[in-house]
């Protein structure tokens, strides 16, 4: 593919009457890329907040990494606002840090590479007439402020957010980007209101692709966390509660000085600098709600609603697996797909949720789950040594760490129904002689820490 040398943040705009926010981005001025994003009927009316213009651009800039990494060109020029010196450091943090598998996979030294610039003062509009469109005074739209905005992709530790909300009494409205029969399905089920973005990345980034343009992993969380801020700011919701782990803080492995986490936006690091961030742009409280939890205490939780366990998945692959639609007496016909369509039974994420799920469930139920027994298949060995810790190092997936997977290992064999499988005789000959003090792990991965962002008017809905 062909190379560039600069990269340019052209211009953005919110046409409130179509629902519509539009992104540009360029090539030096060459190829030009333009991000849609669609929001939900009714649209909104335009924001109240006359900070919202600075929320956009915040979504801006984070849009064009997908289109940045195409080339990773030298220079980054920014046309549709202006960064302080603090502003450029935490962007420049943003796609170092978030494009770290992406360098890693690419063989790319990451050093030095991204910088964004830094500038006094916040200039003018790309398009001065739009600045018009961002300050109103008309009111929000008629959803009530007392509302929360839980972003939801299918799977557990949402449902655990969403539940948990629920109980404490607050009103939840579910969250998701682009449409998919499991989401909907659930969220019938479960009677909360949903909300649906529509985001459309520009065909000829997938035409750079297959040119030959550098690919792979970006920051997606990111992204979506600024989208719910601006769902929420123009839809009246007071705050957008996230459903991330302590666990997703961990990284997987190095790249010179770099620490490479697949999961680096879902992270606490990332949580409170953007926190910091969106302080002076809203009043929306953004946090996540799960963050004192490890996977394992989660799935703990969520085995409290076996009413959901024929609803959730949290394979990733699903997404391209599901297939035509089948009867099932439990959801609807034209929403229920079968266990071997949710569960690829071949990803990281597929072995480390059996894994977690086995530490709390019996296995009759756990066959019945996920279509199989996991702990017997010769496929699943690599990865669950990986999980384990005893090669590799940590999947590029959304997967706890080895100590969590240690734990739920440590309370399955107290279970006794997977004793036989292969999975669960390779940890006893290689991993349990190597724990010192087996009960203090259980407690230690099923305990709450203390290291979060969570408001404190929120944090007395995590039970004890």
């Amino acid at each position: 593919m062909e190379q560039y040398s600069s990269f340019i943040f052209d211009s953005y705009a919110f046409y409130h009457e179509e629902g519509l926010i539009e992104l540009k981005y360029s090539l030096d001025d060459s190829i030009r890329f333009i991000e849609t994003i669609r929001l939900p009927e009714p649209f909104p009316a335009q924001a109240q907040n006359p900070n919202f213009n600075r929320l956009l651009f915040l979504l801006h800039l984070i849009g064009g990494i997908s289109y940045y990494k195409t080339c990773l060109p030298k220079q980054i020029e920014i046309r549709s606002g202006a960064l302080s010196a603090e502003e450029a450091a935490f962007w420049t943090q943003v796609y170092e840090n978030g494009l770290g598998e992406f360098f890693y996979k690419n063989k790319i030294d990451h050093r030095g590479r991204v910088k964004f610039p830094r500038e006094t003062g916040w200039g003018e509009m790309a398009q001065g007439e739009t600045q018009q469109r961002y300050v109103s005074t008309e009111q929000h739209s008629s959803f009530p402020s007392e509302k929360l905005l839980v972003p939801f992709g299918g799977g557990k530790d949402s449902i655990v957010t969403a539940e948990l909300l629920k109980a404490a009494g607050h009103g939840v409205t579910l969250l998701r980007i682009g449409n998919h029969p499991l989401i909907t399905a659930f969220a019938k089920k479960a009677g909360f209101p949903l909300l649906t973005v529509e985001r459309r990345l520009d065909p000829i980034l997938f035409s750079l692709n297959a040119e030959g343009a550098l690919n792979g992993h970006v920051p997606i969380t990111a992204y979506l966390s600024i989208l719910s801020v601006i769902v929420a700011e123009l839809y009246g919701y007071s705050a957008t509660v996230w459903s991330n782990e302590r666990s997703a803080s961990e990284g997987n492995t190095k790249l010179l000085d770099l620490e490479v986490n697949h999961q680096w936006s879902k992270g606490i690091a990332f949580e409170k600098s953007l926190q910091e961030i969106l302080k002076g742009k809203t009043d929306i409280a953004y946090f996540s709600l799960l963050r004192p939890w490890s996977e394992l205490r989660i799935v703990q939780e969520f085995c409290k609603h076996p009413e959901y366990f024929a609803s959730f998945t949290s394979c990733n692959e699903n997404w391209k697996l599901f297939k035509s639609p089948k009867k099932d007496s439990g959801l609807p016909r034209e929403a229920r797909p079968q266990p071997s369509e949710v569960w690829c039974k071949q990803c990281p994420k597929c072995a480390f949720a059996f894994a977690l799920f086995a530490a709390f469930l019996p296995r009759v139920t756990l066959e019945k789950i996920f279509g199989a027994n996991f702990f017997d298949s010769p496929a699943l060995e690599p990865t669950v040594r990986e999980l384990l810790g005893l090669q590799g190092f940590k999947p590029f997936e959304c997967v706890g760490t080895p100590d969590e997977v240690r734990a739920a290992f440590l309370l399955t064999k107290k279970r006794g129904d997977f004793n036989d499988t292969a999975m669960m005789k390779i940890f006893e000959a290689e991993v349990l002689p190597t724990i010192k003090n087996p009960e203090v792990l259980i407690a230690r991965e099923l305990a709450a820490i203390d290291d979060h962002g969570i408001p404190k008017a929120f944090q007395s809905v995590l039970p004890k």
